[in-house]
């Protein structure tokens, strides 16, 4: 398994792998961090180069990688460069993290942190990331490459587009829909639907930017 990153995220996941005993043959990726070493706390080596990439892909026969990075376009991004190396957009989900059984799908490539919830009848999908102590409530969807801050709160019967970030603590009301590229600031209370490419925040959330249209 190659992580996609070497930082922040990335090193959150390596918990995740290690509660699960899956640390062997694990590497992570970083090719423009000059304060990155080659040995992430001097055990898992870290690629510097898609070239390196392709050779472990090739010598293991492991081709599975996972998102350790945060911004939505970028881990679209990113998703799409493995990919086209012949890599596997692989899920990461937490032990500690409580997923519905029932009429729940959760997309390839998203990531699950510690304290999550994720009710019945939600959609989550692909390449998404749900952080520590978020919530995700019954008959909700949420779109590809969604980034769910910690502590944030997602009701039921919500829509959230793809791209977009719900900031840390951020809640969002029953039966809001919220466009895609949308930014929603950190303690803010959506009470309405919310369009395409804007920045809200407040209480109740409020449009203070437009955003331009996302090119992917």
């Amino acid at each position: 398994m190659i992580v996609v990153g070497a930082k922040g995220l990335a090193k959150e996941l390596l918990q995740v792998f290690a509660d699960s005993g899956k640390t062997e043959h694990l590497y992570f990726f970083d090719d423009v961090s000059d304060d990155v070493s080659r040995l992430l706390y001097d055990k898992f080596p870290v690629l510097r180069s898609f070239e390196e990439v392709k050779a472990v892909f090739q010598r293991t026969g492991d081709y599975s990688f996972a998102l350790g990075l945060g911004n939505p376009l970028l881990r679209s991004r990113m998703a799409t460069a493995f990919t086209g190396l012949k890599g596997k957009l692989t899920s990461v989900i937490s032990t500690g993290a409580d997923v519905g059984t029932f009429g729940t799908t959760i997309g390839d490539g998203t990531c699950m942190l510690s304290g999550v919830v994720v009710t019945n009848g939600v959609t989550i999908g692909k390449g998404c990331l749900l952080n520590p102590h978020v919530s995700v409530s019954h008959d909700s969807v949420v779109g590809d490459f969604v980034e769910l801050s910690p502590g944030a709160r997602v009701t039921g019967h919500v829509r959230i587009g793809s791209f977009s970030s719900i900031g840390t603590n951020a809640s969002i009301l029953p039966r809001v829909r919220v466009g895609e590229n949308v930014v929603v600031g950190a303690g803010a209370v959506v009470t309405k639907d919310v369009p395409d490419n804007c920045v809200v925040a407040g209480v109740p959330a409020r449009i203070i930017r437009e955003l331009n249209p996302l090119h992917r």
